[in-house]
């Protein structure tokens, strides 16, 4: 039997990276909340924007901190060092530019991330994705093209998203 402890393993083993946790439920809006640490450096300040449940707007949003969105969104939103989470309640019709999207609502556009995209099972996002890495759970809705680039080749300038593939309609 093998154990870890045994003279002849000399290769540790892998360690799982930080998994983003889901917002808790009874989280309050206008409060802000530190982001989960990865492996990727941030330009983040450790700080969170919070559109709440009862907020809606319309236009372009940028800016140098994370963001998460329990309310309506239209337009644009470019983050391109920061974290965008779309919380249960959220709602957006737009091209999303950020280092990490994590969908838990409704997402309606391209999404552009420099690491990962994320949509959680109760998620949807309708649109096509390009990102280094991307995530769908079970019970999750992705309709659109995805189109996977290595990290640090990509040029983050919030252009239309191109998919190299036919797009994809996968509903778990």
């Amino acid at each position: 039997m093998w154990k870890p402890n045994q003279p002849g393993s000399n290769t540790p083993p892998t360690p799982e990276p930080v998994r983003p946790s889901a917002p808790a439920a009874g989280f309050e809006a206008g409060t802000t909340r530190p982001t989960v640490g990865s492996a990727t450096p941030a330009v983040s300040t450790g700080e969170q924007a919070t559109i709440g449940k009862s907020l809606i707007v319309k236009g372009e949003l940028s800016g140098s901190e994370s963001l998460y969105i329990d309310g309506k969104v239209e337009g644009a939103i470019n983050l391109p060092g920061n974290r965008v989470t779309v919380g249960r309640n959220g709602q957006v019709a737009a091209n999303i530019v950020a280092r990490e999207i994590v969908v838990l609502g409704k997402v309606r556009g391209n999404c552009q991330a420099s690491d990962r995209v994320d949509i959680r099972s109760e998620g949807s996002l309708t649109g096509d994705v390009i990102a280094a890495r991307i995530s769908i759970e079970d019970g999750a809705f992705f309709k659109g093209g995805i189109d996977i680039r290595k990290p640090g080749g990509s040029d983050l300038k919030g252009g239309p998203a191109t998919p190299a593939a036919e797009p994809v309609a996968a509903e778990a």
